[in-house]
Formats: structure tokens, sequence, C-alpha cells
């Protein structure tokens, strides 16, 4: 029996729960990642050097090494970061890496496909756009309307969400990505930073169109219930976060949602929502503990086995 062909859509740490989740169930897994991070060593470089921002990327790679001893080492090797007060300070050693053999030959897909060889992993990490991104949100907050740009800054604002562009409108897709995404078997979308890690990929037309007409099914893997300090507040709730997916994408199916019960909110209108789309919504825990709002890769690699097993 051949192996299920996956393509997880998403970025950081998200994406990297379902990427270590999924591995244990195949090994043809391309990993999509958004390329608008504009924070940290990511953001440096990227202002920098006009490149794609390599911090999401290094953490796929990271979570698709080999599991064994020369995998796993050299991903901590990727994944360490310099301290001090030097100009390599805050760097991720995977970062420097990817940014020299970009610098070297000017193809983003094939160095991050030198560092995969590197770290042996299974399936293929893939850049969405092979342009840097920049997200651009319109909010509803206590003092009036605001406008801001990047990906740290949507992430951040408080308030409520009204509107969420990318700049440029209409970047290039990876090519690869297309292929990915034309010969699924399935598809997976989130958890994450919703609107700057998770929705991007919905909001440049040709990937949104890719997903809508794959012949793949699609899980979606709502958030975890976050404290108001973490992370992205504007819509909340998980039906807030499907119900924005579907203003911008109204056209896309939805075979399962995925969500903890600690994040269906009393009257909550997500199942009607979920099986309004053709779907199931499967509720189970996926907390890594009471109270966190870090999925358990395996409470999520149980229920992806059910569901596509």
């Amino acid at each position: 029996m051949s192996e299920a062909k996956v393509v997880s859509l998403g970025g950081g740490h998200g994406l990297a729960a379902t990427l270590t989740a999924m591995r244990g169930i195949t090994s043809d897994i391309t990993a999509v990642v958004t390329v608008a991070d504009n924070g940290g060593s990511s953001g440096r470089l990227r202002s920098e050097y006009g490149s794609l921002p390599p911090g999401d990327l290094r953490m796929a790679l990271a979570a698709l090494c080999s599991d064994d001893d020369w995998g796993r080492g050299w991903a901590n090797v990727m994944q360490y970061r310099f301290a001090g007060s030097s100009e390599l300070n805050g760097h991720a050693l995977g970062n420097l890496l990817m940014m020299a053999l970009w610098d070297m030959d000017g193809d983003a897909v094939e160095g991050i496909k030198q560092v995969g060889n590197l770290l042996r992993i299974i399936g293929q990490v893939l850049p969405m756009s092979l342009d840097p991104l920049d997200i651009e949100g319109t909010f509803s907050t206590a003092s009036g309307r605001k406008i801001v740009r990047g990906q740290v800054q949507v992430a951040t604002t408080k308030g409520r969400i009204e509107s969420l562009r990318l700049i440029p409108e209409t970047p290039r897709v990876t090519p690869q990505v297309l292929t990915a995404l034309s010969s699924a078997e399935w598809i997976t979308i989130g958890p994450g930073s919703w609107f700057s890690s998770v929705m991007p990929h919905l909001l440049l037309p040709e990937l949104a169109n890719a997903v809508v007409n794959s012949p793949a099914k699609r899980i979606m893997v709502l958030n975890l219930p976050e404290p108001d300090s973490v992370d992205e507040f504007a819509g909340s709730s998980a039906a807030d976060h499907l119900e924005f997916v579907l203003a911008h994408t109204p056209h896309l199916r939805i075979d399962y949602a995925i969500v903890d019960p600690a994040a269906i909110e009393k009257n909550s209108k997500l199942q009607g929502m979920v099986e309004g789309l053709g779907g199931e919504l499967v509720i189970a825990p996926l907390a890594q503990s009471p109270g966190s709002y870090h999925h358990d890769v395996k409470k999520l690699r149980s229920v992806f086995a059910h569901i596509i097993e």
C-alpha cells in the first residue's frame, strides 16, 4: 500500500507541530512555508539582503530531519542561535547557512533542498512564493481603525481584524508547490498564527485556487485558545478563524476540521459551519497540558492517523 501524499500549509511552530505529527504516518510530505516573517533573525537578514526570510523554512526542515543521530544532530546545529553582543547575536545558524547557499547560486528552492539533504529530511520543504511577502492588516481597535504592515505587527495588534492582504498582491507562486497540490491526497491547513502564518497561503490567488481545485481531501487544524498576551488576539475563536478563511476563499471545501474541546465556545456555530462545508468536525484533546496553547504532536498524530488510515 503506497503512502499518503500530504501537503501541509503553514509556518512557524504550528507547521512544525503538524510536520512532526504527520511524519509518523507518511514520508511523502511537502511542507509549504509562508515567507512573510519580518521579525528577529529572519527579518534582519531579509532587510539586509532582500531575500526570503529563512526562519520558518529552517523550522520545517528541522521538523522533517531523519530520525537518527545524524539528522537530529544536524537539526540541533541548524537551530543553534548565537548569543552575545556581536552582529551574530540572535541569528540562527541554519538561517545563515541558507542565506549562504542562496547567495552562492540565487536559487531559493535548490538552497533549501541542499539543507534538506544535509539533514536527510523526509519529504520536501518549499517556500509558498519565490518573493518575500509583507502582510497588511486593517483592525478595528478601541482607538479607531488601524492599518499595520508586517507579520509581527499583524500578529501582535490588539483589536478585531477587518481585512488582510499581501504585498505584493500577486507574487510568484513556487511552481513545485502547484505540482505538489495537483497530486496531493491530503492537504493540511494550520495550526499557527492564523493571520500571519496560515492565511497568507489563501490570500495568494494562484495558490488558493490550487488548494481549492486539488483532488485532495482537506484537513484544517484549528488553534487552541490563547491568552490575550500571546500571539494573535484578533478573531480569537475557532469559529472566527474559519469564518475569516471562508470570507477570502468562499469555494474552499473542508473535509475535516480538528479542534480541541477547550477551543469550542458555548453556543459556538463552528459545527454548523464545518458541516455546511461538507465536512466533519473532529473534537479531540490536543493540548500539551491543560491550559497550554501548543499542540501535542503525539495527540495530533493519533487524530491524523485515525482520519487518514
